[in-house]
């Protein structure tokens, strides 16, 4: 196992250069420089990308357990005054995939170095912040060749002590889906709305009545979100707007409340274009499935983790995105939370991990590799 100071200096040296989704490129020269001065008796190494396959074979194999990390950053000006902040303007690993990519790596070293009974096959998987990359991984050639028949992954979190592990069975993060919406009417003179389509009108109706979608068309015993974070239109203040732009997110806890909002959304945007005499078009972007863990794995887990002096604690549900859900969807497992301690939050520009969680963390999943 690597030694705390060799996981903060992995951990800082990672979270220097944070790269976004698909673009990845130094992110995975510094994993491949790592894992190149590892024994390589046991490994084989696969590139898809900028992510990368490495499987760790068993010595005495029954199965094929596998583990993903994320390994994107987001596009978000660091604001934590760290000696060691990002170098990227505009690009801060402030979801902690540095901490995820950090305990992979010392993951890996460990069973380079003393490989487990089964064989281990390591994701590291780009773009999880967007456009998605577990989806893409799922089907490419690597996979196929070193295709795990379990699979569980971490995510920080910093509402969690350091030294706590939190899961649950069945739903842990929900489906998501991007929303983008664009309106288009007819500009003009402010002095003569009536030779105009007035979009930024139109854009405010149509925020109103998204609402009500939550409000009045899901049954109330499930759950579901529509979040619209920016609006644009308009060019200055005595100008009708010709265009409107909103962009926002949905989120529910099934696939099912996921397709039903849709539907929604498409009525209302229909209802809008007719009242307000305009065109308009959405796009969702990305979407990511829920992540539903494995009962029994769950129950494995919790048990190791109390065997190795981490404290177990039942997880809720959570509104969530993690693109591994397509990876769940597929292969059982499950994802566990790793609390961090940080008083800022996840996507946030002063999100501050406590590096101490790098070695629990470390030590948990390499537990998990070699016992479950």
């Amino acid at each position: 196992m690597l030694t705390e100071s060799e996981l903060i200096q992995i951990r800082r040296d990672l979270h220097r250069i944070p790269e976004l989704g698909f673009q990845e490129v130094k992110t995975q020269a510094y994993l491949l420089s790592f894992i190149h001065e590892l024994p390589q008796e046991h490994l084989t190494v696969e590139l898809w990308k900028t992510g990368i396959f490495v499987k760790v074979d068993g010595k005495a194999p029954q199965k094929t357990i596998g583990y993903r990390t994320d390994i994107d950053g987001l596009p978000l000006t660091e604001e934590t005054g760290y000696p060691y902040a990002s170098e990227h303007d505009g690009h801060m690993h402030a979801c902690g995939h540095d901490f995820h990519m950090t305990i992979a790596l010392s993951a890996l070293e460990s069973l380079a170095h003393q490989p487990a009974d089964n064989h281990v096959v390591f994701l590291f998987q780009p773009a999880e912040e967007g456009p998605g990359g577990a989806e893409p991984m799922l089907q490419s050639e690597p996979m196929k060749q070193f295709r795990p028949d379990i699979i569980f992954a971490l995510h920080i979190a910093p509402e969690l002590p350091a030294g706590v592990v939190s899961s649950r069975p069945g739903l842990l993060f929900a489906n998501t889906s991007e929303l983008f919406i664009d309106l288009k009417g007819v500009g003009g003179h402010a002095a003569y709305p009536h030779l105009t389509k007035d979009m930024i009108v139109a854009g405010s109706f149509l925020v109103t009545q998204l609402q009500q979608i939550v409000a009045r068309r899901v049954d109330p015993l499930d759950s579901a979100v529509i979040t619209i974070g920016k609006i644009t239109g308009g060019s200055v203040q005595n100008i009708i707007a010709e265009q409107a732009r909103l962009e926002g997110t949905i989120r529910t806890m099934s696939p099912e409340a996921m397709k039903a909002v849709k539907t929604e959304i498409e009525k209302v945007v229909q209802g809008i274009e007719v009242a307000h005499d305009c065109s308009a078009t959405i796009d969702y972007g990305a979407n990511y499935y829920q992540v539903e863990n494995d009962p029994d794995y769950v129950e494995k887990f919790a048990a190791i983790a109390n065997d190795s002096g981490v404290t177990y604690q039942e997880a809720s549900a959570a509104m969530t995105g993690e693109d591994f859900g397509y990876m769940l969807k597929e292969i059982p497992g499950f994802m566990f939370w790793l609390g961090v301690d940080s008083q800022s939050g996840l996507h946030t520009s002063r999100l501050s991990p406590k590096e101490e969680a790098l070695s629990i963390g470390a030590r948990l999943v390499v537990n998990g590799l070699r016992q479950l």
